[in-house]
């Protein structure tokens, strides 16, 4: 369906991101009808497959408080896709009882909706305890258990396996979530930080430093191993004591000359890794007939505890995530920002910055909150949609129905319905 308009308005395709679980709770039918019938949207973004956590669940009948069965995936996977992989993917208990994917490309088939599958690839501490080998590793060597590295083949070889098995189930789009490195926080449930490293140094310990990283950056001309053990010696000093006043934000070139200008060169492998790895993934999609969109989690990063965004804009800070905008973009044809944020002039921050790196033509899609902290009226998200069709977004997904109270399926058919 998507939202339309005169000939001098960009069209928008829309939908809202759900989990298997809201589908199967509230039923099939019931959810389509909100999604399409009383918010006006054009499709549903599944999670296909997805991390741990503990929800709030406003209005799903079968519980209000729901523990995730996460770290798995949401859908019927095909053996073949994965023999003789290390990694093999963990069938939730919802897909053992019923195939809600299948069910919901069946009925939104009937409806005319898209159905997107919404996938996380990297973030999964079931598949990283099992198998620490393909965790990502600080300095030290400790092994950050909830995130597989893009670095490592076995990893690379899940995502394939993963995306191509999606793919073939008749979804629209593999919509990639965590396909790149992580920062140190928000990696486990219960952190804890009871000294201060600073940012730099927050971001020194959160770097992968495995066996296959250290290879790939020695390819590329980098002394990894100098890098490293520099990377040891000042985390050791910030363990010994508070690193002082630091600037409020990273600069990646101050952080590119740590260790004599290693880092420069160990952040740009970090960032090839990442766009190979999506173009992996884009491809064996493809091969099914789907599209590949490539979600962007800075926008998050920044926005997503308040909706209130400090600083530089969302795109400047990726490449903390070995992210290259423009690369990953043109990789897999599409990437999806994350738009976090109460006011309408932040988003335009942040979407003019997406817009200039990515250039003109180049599809950008945005995710935004209809709800608490980003946004309390039909207008203020009116004001948000006019700004994205300013900057040529093609596609907008509105998060997350199941967290959301119903009114905000009100709240966003109002907001399509206006022009500004």
């Amino acid at each position: 369906m998507g939202e339309g308009g005169g000939a001098n308005i960009l069209t928008i395709e829309t939908s809202v991101f759900a989990f298997a679980s809201d589908l199967a709770d509230e039923g099939m039918a019931s959810v389509l009808d909100n999604a399409a019938g009383r918010a006006g949207l054009g499709g549903i973004t599944m999670a296909a497959a997805y991390h741990q956590g503990r929800d709030i669940f406003p209005h799903n009948p079968a519980r209000k408080v729901r523990f995730l069965d996460g770290d798995s995936v949401f859908f019927r996977p095909d053996p073949a896709r994965y023999r003789g992989l290390k990694l093999q993917p963990r069938l939730s208990s919802l897909a053992q009882e019923s195939d809600v994917l299948a069910e919901l490309c069946r009925e939104a088939s009937a409806r005319s909706l898209r159905v997107r599958a919404w996938t996380v690839f990297l973030h999964n501490y079931t598949l990283g305890a099992a198998h620490p080998e393909c965790a990502c590793r600080n300095a030290f060597g400790d092994a950050l258990l909830t995130d597989l590295c893009p670095s490592n083949p076995d990893v690379r070889a899940f995502v394939r396996a993963l995306s191509a098995d999606i793919a073939g189930k008749g979804v629209a789009t593999v919509v990639s979530e965590s396909l790149h490195f992580h920062s140190l926080e928000h990696g486990f449930h219960h952190e804890r930080y009871f000294i201060e490293l600073g940012l730099f140094g927050r971001f020194l310990l959160g770097l992968c430093f495995c066996d296959h990283c250290l290879e790939a950056a020695r390819r590329r001309g980098v002394q990894a191993e100098k890098l490293r053990l520099e990377t040891c010696r000042e985390l050791e000093r910030r363990f010994a004591a508070d690193p002082g006043p630091e600037p409020p934000e990273l600069d990646r070139e101050l952080v590119g000359a740590f260790a004599g200008g290693e880092m420069a060169g160990y952040l740009e492998t970090r960032a090839a890794t990442v766009v190979s790895l999506v173009a992996e993934a884009a491809e064996v999609a493809a091969a099914e007939k789907a599209s590949f969109a490539f979600i962007d989690l800075s926008g998050a990063v920044k926005g997503y505890a308040t909706g209130r965004p400090q600083g530089r804009p969302a795109a400047e800070i990726s490449w903390q995530f070995g992210i290259d905008i423009a690369g990953v973009a043109a990789a897999c044809g599409q990437l999806e920002a994350i738009g976090y944020a109460a006011d309408p002039k932040r988003l335009r921050t942040d979407l003019a910055a997406y817009r200039s790196a990515l250039g003109p033509e180049r599809p950008l899609s945005l995710v935004m909150r209809p709800m608490a902290p980003d946004c309390d009226t039909a207008e203020n998200l009116a004001a948000k949609l006019a700004i994205a069709r300013q900057m040529g977004v093609v596609d907008v997904g509105f998060y997350h129905y199941g967290f959301m109270r119903l009114q905000s399926l009100d709240l966003i058919r109002s907001a399509l319905d206006t022009r500004i």
